[in-house]
């Protein structure tokens, strides 16, 4: 299975064997308003993975297939729907990302929220591990939150958790939005780097 975590600055990916243990990752600059474009930069990166293994980069791997495959980005994500609806950052609109990728890579893909997957990651492996209640709030390029309850991730709609485009300082820094002063204008990784 290939994961690939598209951010705004970063894409981090891994190759896991069917046990789940890990057999190569990769990190890399995320190319510049990648747009409808995402889907190659993600196909490529599991492409790569799979070259390093199949060339004994980790070693001998024996025969290495792909058989599922999942990716998490940033902005509005329809995760019932494997849809990227929008992002302010990176460019997109109403992509049916799910389906491009299943098409493109010929195995079952899932679709996610990188925020939303992050929190999932805390509650099993990482800080929050067996707290039933977490709220969940990592600064990047852009600024969301997800909340966990009573064991739950709470889902609601694509908007839920998008903190970052909510005014926090009216006629402040432009946002990748388009709009002046929302939240990650002025308290994201890179605002608080400027």
């Amino acid at each position: 299975m290939a994961g690939v975590d598209v951010g705004g600055t970063r894409v981090k990916s891994v190759l896991c064997d069917v046990d789940g243990s890990v057999l190569l990752s990769h990190t890399a600059s995320t190319p510049s308003r990648p747009g409808e474009g995402v889907v190659d930069v993600i196909v490529d990166t599991i492409g790569g993975l799979l070259d390093a293994a199949r060339s004994g980069e980790a070693g001998d791997l024996g025969e290495v297939t792909l058989a599922s495959a999942a990716a998490v980005v940033p902005g509005l994500v329809d995760e019932t729907a494997g849809q990227a609806v929008w992002s302010a950052n990176l460019g997109w609109r109403d992509l049916p990302l799910r389906d491009l990728l299943a098409d493109r890579l010929e195995v079952p893909v899932a679709l996610g929220h990188d925020v939303r997957a992050g929190l999932l990651a805390e509650h099993r492996l990482g800080a929050a591990q067996g707290v039933p209640d977490v709220l969940f709030v990592p600064l990047g390029t852009g600024i969301a939150g997800a909340l966990l309850t009573g064991g739950r991730v709470a889902n609601g709609t694509e908007w839920t958790g998008e903190i970052g485009h909510v005014v926090a300082v009216p006629g402040g820094a432009e946002c990748g939005c388009g709009r002046r002063g929302c939240l990650e204008a002025v308290a994201s990784a890179s605002a608080i780097g400027r």
